[in-house]
């Protein structure tokens, strides 16, 4: 890909190494409603016998729900407005891989963090990479990488 220098008038609306984090926590009752709206039939989000015959023995959080809160956390972070001007994100990609359970009534730590910005001309705005993960009593359950489009727009002041 070859990308043509950054037109001096658009401002850069993200930077490497900057951050967003949120802590939440999924029960029981919003475990099984996710899985409901999503159609997942896995007894291990809603059923508590099910569950404790399995081999975490708890009721756990579907993946699709943890990835869904780490890009709601990209996506409304990125979004924000700033001093100088409204910005405007795109989720372009996301990849993640699960390494250990969600489980019910538990804390997560949310956390993503830029690794590179780079200017991209066709597409008109900044191509921010980066970092993300979920977190549960220092174990880490889901780590994620994103690319997200970040667009500066002017605020009309």
């Amino acid at each position: 890909m070859s990308l043509s220098l950054l037109p001096t008038s658009t401002p850069q609306p993200v930077m490497a190494a900057e951050t967003c984090e949120r802590v939440v926590t999924f029960s029981r009752a919003s475990i099984a409603e996710f899985a409901r709206l999503t159609g997942d039939a896995n007894p291990l989000h809603f059923d508590p016998e099910a569950a404790a015959r399995a081999h975490h023995g708890r009721i756990i959080a579907s993946g699709q729900q943890t990835t869904s809160s780490l890009i709601g956390l990209a996506a409304t972070h990125f979004a924000r407005r700033c001093e100088r001007f409204a910005r405007e994100v795109l989720c372009l990609n996301f990849n993640f891989a699960f390494k250990a359970p969600v489980f019910a009534d538990d804390a997560l730590h949310l956390s993503w963090q830029v690794n590179t910005v780079e200017w991209h001309p066709r597409l008109e705005g900044w191509l921010a990479h980066a970092d993300g993960k979920a977190v549960s009593h220092a174990r880490v359950c889901v780590v994620g990488r994103g690319t997200l489009l970040v667009k500066a727009r002017d605020l009309g002041l």
